[in-house]
């Protein structure tokens, strides 16, 4: 809570006392925040005077609660209509990503824990705004619900997960203002859990109450079955909120924006899904080129066995006719044996044929496969470069879109210049309009001023006519 109290309003009677309380904010990069309007501003710790003060004014603990609730409800302020704004403009279901709604959340738990009484447990002391927000199913009935669900939550250990659980469910539910509001009016139920003077008992409280109506205009949906609520570290990003002139962007322009980021991401799933689909096909060629080189050497294999059933065949055709001029030459009685010698011959070479038939027909097979796998690989690699020509294309269009926004951009920065030029031109235009309307009221009293002038001139002339007569 130091980090949001300015350290000049915490002066202190000895310099290492004021030398402390500076350094308590020494993670802001020795800057301090204040309120100016609806905006933080930084101001250097070097500007603080760390000279012993020889009149300490605020010394009092309810001056310093009270600093600390006006902070407080001033970063509630800037957070919920933050985060209003940008929820709008986004136009979208908000998660627990959304960096704005994270910031809303560690706000109002710093709201919740200013000034909770500490409780002695035999593990020390304990602080959890989670007793304070259990009141709240006694006080509205529409509570027990998100409590018993907050309580069903197996990944819950801590009463401070439990509190950042319930406070999720009732943004999602859009009943986080009307449940402050019932616990902020029964004081006496407060008191066991907060001091008299922290914000939930004092007016602050009530305010920042109202203003969580504004939440009911967005739509919320967090999964916090995966999400560590426990160890989640409550840190206020002040970077959020600090005023920067050139931070403001019309709503158009935003759109626009808008819509070139959804095509970039459209794009970039697109090529996603293209690289997916060329890998794939790439899988497919190289299986291709397997089966292709091993029907290769099969093929090998029976040509191998063709010439060698060739060869065979020709050394059949010489035996039969050798046997034959031998039949023809030898005697008679020797005839018989030959002729079954003979027989056999033809009955294998009947078989080689029908073999070799066999193989030409499983070859002709082959090669028809063959050519059928290679005009399914020139398809796939015509397939595969019209995906890389498409996914150049897309490529282009990403960096066209690209320059697209970069020109948008320095679009809408060149319309602001000229919207507050034609600003100022309006506004001198209204000072000169004001000078002459005056200067019309001028001298329409002093032509009032002749008119009676002349008409007591009239009465006068009037008057002095009659005597001369």
């Amino acid at each position: 809570m130091s980090a949001l109290t300015p350290p000049t309003d915490m002066p202190t009677p000895t310099t290492d006392k004021i030398t402390q309380a500076a350094m308590e904010t020494i993670y802001l990069c020795k800057f301090r925040v204040s309120m100016d309007g609806e905006w933080l501003c930084l101001r250097e710790l070097d500007d603080i005077s760390l000279t012993p003060d020889p009149e300490p004014t605020h010394e009092d603990p309810n001056y310093l609660m009270a600093n600390e609730r006006m902070n407080l409800m001033n970063m509630a302020k800037l957070s919920i209509k933050g985060l209003i704004e940008s929820a709008l403009n986004l136009g979208r279901t908000l998660d627990s990503d959304y960096a704005p709604l994270q910031q809303f959340f560690v706000v109002m738990e710093h709201c919740l824990k200013h000034g909770l009484k500490a409780k002695k447990t035999f593990l020390g002391q304990n602080k959890s705004f989670w007793g304070p927000l259990e009141l709240v199913e006694k006080l509205v009935p529409e509570a027990a619900e998100i409590t018993a669900s907050v309580k069903d939550l197996p990944g819950l250990k801590t009463p401070v997960g439990r509190g950042r659980a319930w406070l999720r469910l009732a943004l999602m539910q859009k009943k986080l203002s009307e449940y402050m509001k019932a616990l902020i009016n029964k004081k006496e139920l407060l008191s066991e859990f907060y001091e008299p003077n922290a914000l939930m008992m004092e007016e602050e409280g009530a305010i920042i109450a109202g203003l969580l109506v504004g939440l009911n205009v967005i739509d919320a949906n967090f999964c916090m079955k995966g999400e560590d609520l426990d160890s989640q570290v409550g840190v206020i990003d002040f970077s959020m909120y600090l005023k920067d002139g050139n931070s403001s962007k019309g709503s158009e322009g935003d759109g626009q924006i808008t819509a070139i980021l959804d095509q970039k991401n459209y794009v970039e799933e697109l090529n996603r899904h293209l690289n997916a689909t060329v890998n794939n096909l790439q899988a497919k060629v190289d299986a291709l080129e397997k089966s292709n080189t091993k029907l290769t050497e099969e093929l090998a294999v029976a040509n191998n066995r063709i010439i060698t059933l060739q060869e065979e065949m020709e050394r059949v055709k010489e035996e039969s006719s050798y046997i034959l001029e031998s039949n023809r030459k030898g005697p008679k009685q020797d005839r018989t044996a030959e002729g079954q010698a003979l027989s056999e011959a033809r009955k294998h070479l009947k078989e080689e044929t029908q073999l070799r038939l066999d193989v030409e027909k499983e070859l002709e097979m082959q090669i028809s496969m063959r050519q059928e796998m290679e005009l399914a690989m020139k398809m796939l690699e015509k397939d595969v470069c019209e995906k890389q020509d498409a996914l150049v294309s897309l490529r282009q269009q990403l960096d066209d879109l690209r320059a697209l926004k970069h020109e948008l951009a320095f679009k809408l920065q060149s319309s602001d210049l000229g919207v507050k030029q034609k600003s100022e031109l309006n506004s001198r235009l209204e000072e000169k309009t004001n000078q002459m309307a005056a200067t019309i009221k001028q001298l329409e009293q002093s032509e009032k001023d002749l008119v009676k002038q002349a008409k007591t001139l009239n009465s006068a002339a009037n008057k002095l006519i009659p005597k001369h007569h």
